[in-house]
């Protein structure tokens, strides 16, 4: 059988880039292939601004979201170290209001059903459960895509292709493209847990009343973050009662407990070390047969699109799940990708388009890993240098990326981040701070004061808006910034010279005889 566009892939990814084509091409035949009887959940919970824009004001979810899902109130973070025992002793940061610009928390099952189910309804024609075992590609004609359905082959060809495989990145794979990131060797445990204690039920406000009163939002419906040395945890509410709670590190800086007990067990004492991780989890359950472990979480591809095939979301690329910046990928490659196939359906050379497609993803993924993740978990769990990071990220993140589609509408989309030559700048300054935060903690731990304030320190912020009062956060962030530089930063602006080493160089010239 012959369709205009095969998509693989029926969850979040597949029904948006599905939705999108319809729209900007309603005579498109689109044929998704999904592989699950039923989608199950997965990681991926939690939306930020830009993804918030996208499944509300682009997907049109914003009814649906309220009803079923979470609000979410935006991101905390919790930090400890020898001085701290107990909850109100860890340092934390967050806002101290709710938000301003919706994101929400997601059980992605059921979101995933629901955006599906809409692109059916759109006129997506759907196979399911069916596999597609392999794909042939044919620049500029019809492509071949081999589907098992139950027991049966199945073979259908479409002009285009689009992989939203997920992690399975089946393209890439299939045609040597996927390129692991190796500079950012991360790993992940995760599971769903019932009995966490409520971050702002009655409990913890008897037994800690004052700390319960420094904050005038809700905490719980945030992400939260309990933070330590390497690595980091989400803490996301689920609509119905349930979290989902796991850890992200660095496994060039922490080593996951590896024995024969249960791997939901192991998370539970992992995060127990922390004083927050112990009082919320003490007494929680974690689900069985819903844990889950992922290694090098990090890769991207070397081709993201071609005539007559592209890829959409994390069969795109994947970096790391801090700041959730996964489902902001996923809004701009399928908003990128649904715009070549329409360029493609008026006639319109496609090579060029291909070209700068590709250009302007693989720079958007190199920029935004160097400016937000490489070297981050050498000092994300020190609470002064994260504080300072954080601001200066979410701040830059406002004025430069939420703000976009904001003031230009969902075509903004299209332009994935850091790709623009104006970009170039912010990026150069977003990679210098990175790094140079990197080397004060690597300093920090030589001298054996990192985390030096993990302990009984509190900073509550209003919060960014898509107004100039932004710069003066920015501004006074920056300003402590220069001021951590010039009062500890000097000790890392220029490298120690070994100078055994180069005696020992020395010693194996040889020398001129007398």
């Amino acid at each position: 059988m012959k369709y205009d566009v095969v998509i693989i892939g029926g969850a979040l990814a597949g029904g948006a880039v599905a939705t999108l084509l319809k729209r900007e091409s309603p005579e498109l035949k689109i044929l998704i292939v999904e592989k699950s009887e039923h989608h199950g959940r997965r990681v991926g919970e939690a939306t930020v601004e830009v993804s918030g824009y996208f499944l509300s004001r682009v997907l049109g979810l914003m009814q649906y979201l309220n009803e079923t899902q979470l609000l979410k109130q935006g991101m905390r973070f919790w930090f400890a170290n020898e001085k701290t025992s107990s909850l109100p002793e860890a340092s934390e940061f967050g806002p101290r209001y709710n938000v301003r610009i919706p994101s929400f928390q997601l059980d992605r099952a059921t979101v995933d059903e629901e955006v599906l189910r809409r692109a059916i309804a759109g006129g997506a024609e759907l196979r399911r459960p069916a596999n597609v075992t392999r794909v042939e590609l044919s620049a500029g004609g019809e492509q071949v895509i081999h589907l098992r359905v139950g027991d049966t082959p199945e073979t259908v060809t479409a002009r285009w292709v689009i992989d939203a495989s997920g992690f399975a990145t089946l393209l890439a794979r299939q045609n040597g493209w996927r390129v692991p990131n190796t500079e950012h060797p991360t790993a992940a445990v995760w599971s769903r847990w019932k009995g966490v204690k409520d971050w702002d039920g009655l409990e913890l406000q008897r037994k800690f009343p004052e700390w319960a009163a420094q904050s005038w939002g809700i905490r719980g419906t945030a992400t939260n973050h309990v933070i330590g040395y390497g690595w980091w945890s989400w803490w996301i509410p689920l609509k119905g009662g349930d979290m989902s709670v796991g850890i992200v590190y660095d496994q060039r800086l922490v080593q996951f407990p590896k024995d024969e007990r249960p791997t939901g067990e192991r998370l539970k004492d992992f995060l127990m070390q922390h004083p927050v991780g112990k009082e919320l989890i003490e007494n929680a359950e974690w689900t069985e047969g819903d844990v889950l472990v992922r290694s090098n979480l990090a890769y991207s591809s070397t081709t993201y699109a071609g005539d007559g095939f592209a890829l959409v979301g994390d069969a795109a690329a994947f970096m790391d799940p801090f700041y959730s910046p996964g489902m902001d990928w996923l809004s701009y490659t399928t908003t990128a990708v649904s715009k070549l196939v329409a360029a493609e359906r008026r006639g319109e050379p496609i090579a060029p388009l291909i070209d700068k497609h590709n250009r302007d993803f693989s720079t958007s993924y190199h920029r935004w890993f160097s400016s937000l993740y490489k070297d981050k978990y050498e000092y994300m769990g020190d609470y002064e240098l994260m504080t300072i990071a954080f601001l200066l990220d979410l701040g830059l993140y406002y004025f430069g990326i939420v703000s976009q589609p904001f003031k230009y509408g969902p075509g903004a989309l299209a332009t994935p981040p850091f790709s623009p030559r104006i970009a170039k700048g912010f990026y150069e300054f977003m990679s210098f701070y990175n790094a140079r935060l990197a080397a004060i903690a690597r300093g920090r731990r030589k001298r054996g004061v990192w985390g030096r304030q993990n302990s009984h320190r509190k900073y509550f912020f209003g919060g960014f808006l898509l107004e100039k009062l932004n710069l003066k956060i920015l501004s006074k962030t920056f300003a402590s910034y220069v001021k951590l530089e010039l009062t500890e930063g000097w000790r890392t602006w220029f490298p120690r010279t070994d100078t055994e080493a180069i005696r020992r160089a020395r010693s194996m010239v040889p020398q001129k005889q007398a």
